[in-house]
């Protein structure tokens, strides 16, 4: 993958807690975001809470 466009995107975990910390890489072209102030926002499936969880992306 070409480094300049991988994101490491951050699990907040589910109502609970569970889950949090799980880690997904992807890639993603910051310099066509909207609003260059907010951070990549998505829901993912998450393994440990087995169930969809929303991921934001960390540095």
């Amino acid at each position: 993958m070409s480094q300049d466009l991988l994101i490491k995107l951050v699990s907040v975990g589910d109502e609970k807690g569970v889950g949090k910390g799980h880690v997904y890489y992807t890639r993603f072209n910051n310099k066509v975001k909207k609003d260059p102030t907010k951070k990549y926002e998505t829901k993912k499936f998450n393994p440990v809470a087995k169930k969809h969880t929303v991921y934001k992306q960390k540095k």
